[in-house]
């Protein structure tokens, strides 16, 4: 009986252990489904989470990159306008350009002027598309370039910066004319870098230089000329190309030398008017880097200044060099800048490395022109200073053209500008040792007052310094009258001596014509 209602109270805690059991597994079932659905909101939520942090860094970096680029967008905009309107005069622009490097080479500015005025004129007449204005700089250089050529030493008046662009763009090699040598040392500084070879016709290893240049890419100076060519380098000059496949030959003797791309010749001479051959003359670009007057007055203003002023002259060639360093480090932010665009891959805002580059080229490209615009204002500020001594700048520039010009009285007189400038500087420094004397001999007189007084001590001694502190201070800034005083001394200075200078070179029959041009010269300026 006992056993019968044990197995009865285990059957029944069996069964309801069963119950438990199932409703245990019921909900478990239904927990994991809770489980699941709130993994599910849980993936949501961290997924809509990280997306708005996505969004959130990519509206941070699209704000970075609009403030990036904001700065661009003026410039550009106008930039798209002025391409726009460029497109429909580029016809005539471009063929101005081309006749410009084609023809105007080997004139002085006048004739430059006079033959580009008629190629306008045959432009109008023949309604070809062209800018008004049309300047040819603007289609061959830019100031980023100009700025270069003359950080190498090209002077910067404006025949020099057309013949730089000349020289640059024509596919003929260069004869340039340079009896002033101030072309090729431009040439000697610019291609410096690029392995250069200088030679001359009389040099035996010549020929052996320009075939290891043709096929090794260096360019070449062949300096000094005189009025004949060695027919050896008839090839070489003519560009007699041979081509096969894909390949360029020059024959050179009875060689084939492979050309290389980046091979360059220059032929230059000294001679003031040389006379070659009609060939020489439509195989190469002749090039007239003869001074000008006005090229020359610069110059000289800026050899015064220096002597006179060093101070400023020291400024402004810091300001110069800095300039050019500007413009030349903001056409390279530009490029680097439109090319990082151009090859930005996907999806732009994920290209931080892009957008921090661009942060800096921005911020960059503000500093520099901040202290583009300061150092303009100082710039002009300082030029305001030098202008007080163009006119012995201008009298040298006078002398000097007048001395170039004598050879038509005699064949004999021959002048080097080179020796010129050095005639310059000993009149600028006669006068200011004239000036030092007449300084020197005030301060004795006043010393001798101060003595006859009887009254020096300590404190006068440790007083003298600062005395003569004080008279280069004052020498450094003159007053306007002391200055004029300055300036018609250093004018009647260079030009006697330049004069002195002339005279010593001169036949006695000769000596009054070229005192009474000089008189008349400086009179009518």
């Amino acid at each position: 009986m006992a056993v019968a209602e044990a197995k009865a109270t285990l059957e029944a805690a069996n069964a309801k252990k069963a119950e438990v059991d199932a409703l245990v597994a019921d909900l478990n079932a239904k927990l994991q489904v809770l489980l699941d659905q709130f993994n599910i909101v849980m993936k949501e939520k961290n997924d809509a989470m990280a997306a708005a942090e996505k969004c959130e860094r990519k509206m941070n970096l699209a704000q970075r990159l609009v403030g990036a680029l904001g700065s661009e967008l003026d410039r550009w905009q106008q930039s798209i306008i002025d391409c726009g309107e460029s497109l429909k005069v580029i016809i005539g622009d471009v063929l101005l350009a081309s006749a410009f490097v084609s023809y105007v080479g080997p004139f002085n500015k006048k004739f430059r002027d006079n033959i580009m005025a008629n190629f306008v004129e045959f432009f109008e007449k023949n309604n070809i598309p062209m800018s008004p204005n049309s300047n040819p700089l603007t289609i061959l250089t830019d100031e980023a370039k100009i700025a270069g050529w003359n950080t190498y030493g090209l002077p910067p008046d404006n025949v020099s910066t057309e013949n730089g662009a000349i020289l640059t763009n024509s596919e003929r090699y260069s004869l340039i004319i340079d009896p002033q040598l101030q072309g090729i040392v431009w040439l000697r500084k610019t291609w410096e870098p690029h392995n250069l070879k200088i030679t001359r016709l009389s040099n035996p290893k010549m020929p052996k230089d320009i075939e290891f240049s043709v096929e090794n890419g260096n360019p070449v100076i062949i300096e000094n000329m005189g009025n004949s060519i060695d027919a050896v380098i008839q090839p070489v000059y003519s560009r007699a190309i041979i081509k096969k496949g894909k390949t360029k030959y020059i024959k050179m003797g009875d060689k084939e030398l492979t050309l290389n791309p980046n091979f360059n010749l220059f032929l230059h001479t000294k001679l003031s008017n040389p006379h070659y051959p009609p060939e020489i003359q439509a195989e190469c670009t002749l090039i007239n880097f003869t001074v000008t007057e006005a090229g020359l007055e610069d110059q000289l203003l800026s050899l015064v200044v220096e002597k006179e002023r060093p101070d400023l002259a020291a400024t402004k060639r810091e300001i110069v060099a800095q300039q050019n360093e500007f413009k030349i480090k903001l056409k390279e932010l530009e490029s680097g800048l439109l090319k990082q665009l151009a090859e930005s891959e996907g999806d732009i805002l994920e290209d931080i490395e892009l957008i921090e580059s661009l942060e800096y080229s921005k911020k960059l490209s503000t500093e520099i022109k901040e202290k583009v615009e300061i150092a303009v204002e100082t710039e002009k500020n300082i030029n305001e200073a030098s202008e007080a001594y163009r006119p012995s700048a201008s009298r040298g520039a006078l002398v000097f053209f007048l001395m170039s010009e004598l050879y038509k009285i005699h064949s004999f007189y021959k002048y080097s500008l080179d020796s010129f400038i050095i005639v310059v500087k000993r009149a600028i420094d006669l006068v200011q040792a004239k000036a030092k004397a007449e300084k020197d001999a005030l301060k004795k007189k006043d010393a001798g007052e101060e003595g006859e007084e009887g009254e020096e001590g300590e404190d006068g001694a440790e007083a003298e310094p600062k005395a003569e502190a004080e008279e280069e201070e004052v020498q450094l800034e003159m007053t306007p009258k002391s200055l004029d005083k300055r300036v018609n001394d250093l004018t009647e200075s260079i030009t006697y001596q330049a004069f002195n200078y002339t005279r010593r070179g001169t036949f006695e029959n000769h000596k009054l014509i070229v005192s009474t041009m000089l008189t008349f010269r400086i009179m009518i300026r």
